[in-house]
């Protein structure tokens, strides 16, 4: 049976890059691996032959040798059945290309080959208050805290002295070690953290009396955050590298300073813009005025027309909360609450009695003219 174009297999020109087959393998043999396709002989059979065009095109002699002689250029690397797995030369690719589910198929660990691994130390979750002013203008926060930081004694080495931190011998201070495993198609070479020195390279054999080794010690701090104007409540502020260290001079990990809205005395938020009701007398709905009204940025006047009802809204532009992106400001929405005075004195009490009594003659009145719209809409 005639054999398929190598790049047709994985469906890529013939001058895709390195990445790029690598890239176009992994869809492929994600899509047709046999674990995910248990007793379908169709799947396992594309993922062997996506297997044998990316063994070929993925090694610069045996593709360059197809490139130019096709499948005829490169028959000598195979046995007389054709491609087995055994023939497959980068089982050690399978870290990179499977990623994050490697170890579901074959155990092994993500940890690069290159190295002893140190591990990294934990992020930090801090929270801090902000009233609607701050948010209004960026704010500036100095934040204190207590994480692990770097041992002043062995200087993070988790060791009392020079000698005592000495090279892995079961990894030779690589952090990792080369691991069989049995797969679906015969043994693969996996690399494993190294379970003596748990991938660091070294072992403490004479720790450090105030670390006990670790490398490490509880300490206070204080951290300065810059805060831009416009966040909301649940946004976080990331400072890398401000976490906790990692043990015996592992990397840092990160501090998330998460954003929280103090509540207001009076002003609600609604996205950019706030919200203030304002509360106004009968006399000043009625009449009209000019009131004074709070905002982020300090007071600012208000002219309110005569016959305002309540629960009209007026738009002051400008007076909100800017967007944290840049895109403009919000609005302050002033809401007009019509307040009832309570306890009147003699003067409120008369002057009240004698405003009742001139609506109760105006009702009457546009009652009538009502009245005489609707019989005269319905023809009566």
């Amino acid at each position: 049976m005639s054999k398929r174009d190598y790049y047709e297999v994985l469906g890529l020109e013939r001058d895709a890059s390195d990445s790029a087959i690598k890239g176009a393998y992994r869809k492929k043999a994600l899509k047709y691996h046999p674990d995910r396709n248990p007793g379908d002989a169709a799947a396992e059979e594309q993922f062997k032959e996506a297997s044998e065009a990316y063994e070929v095109l993925s090694d610069p002699e045996k593709k360059a040798a197809y490139d130019r002689y096709g499948h005829a250029g490169i028959e000598g690397n195979f046995g007389r059945g054709g491609f087995q797995w055994s023939d497959f030369t980068h089982a050690g690719d399978f870290q990179d290309i499977f990623g994050d589910i490697f170890e579901s198929f074959f155990g092994g660990s993500r940890r690069s080959r290159g190295g002893s691994v140190k591990p990294k130390g934990r992020d930090l979750k801090i929270k801090v208050a902000l009233t609607l002013e701050e948010i209004a203008t960026g704010v500036e926060k100095n934040i204190a805290l207590t994480r692990l930081q770097r041992c002043k004694s062995c200087d993070g080495t988790g060791a009392a002295s020079g000698a005592g931190r000495k090279t892995c011998s079961t990894c030779g201070g690589q952090g990792q070690v080369q691991q069989m495993a049995r797969t679906l198609f015969g043994p693969s070479m996996t690399v494993v953290t190294c379970p003596a020195c748990e991938g660091e390279g070294h072992i403490v054999s004479d720790p450090c009396p105030e670390c006990r080794g670790e490398g490490r010690e509880r300490g206070q701090t204080t951290l300065t955050v810059r805060i831009p104007a416009g966040v909301q409540e649940g946004n976080y502020i990331p400072l890398h590298g401000q976490g906790e260290v990692g043990p015996r001079g592992g990397p840092a990990g990160d501090c998330l300073v998460f954003i929280e809205e103090k509540e207001h005395d009076y002003f609600i938020r609604d996205g950019d813009h706030v919200i203030y009701r304002l509360p106004l007398g009968f006399a000043q709905a009625a009449l009209g005025a000019e009131v004074e009204v709070p905002t982020l940025s300090g007071k600012a006047l208000l002219k309110i027309p005569a016959g305002t009802q309540s629960g009209r809204v007026f738009r002051m532009g400008g007076r909100g909360i800017p967007d944290v992106n840049g895109r403009g400001v919000g609005d302050q929405l002033v809401e007009v609450v019509l307040w009832t005075p309570e306890g009147l004195s003699r003067r409120e009490r008369e002057l009240f009695t004698e405003l009742a009594e001139l609506e109760k003659e105006r009702v009457a009145q546009e009652g009538e003219s009502f009245f005489a719209k609707v019989c005269k809409a319905f023809g009566s």
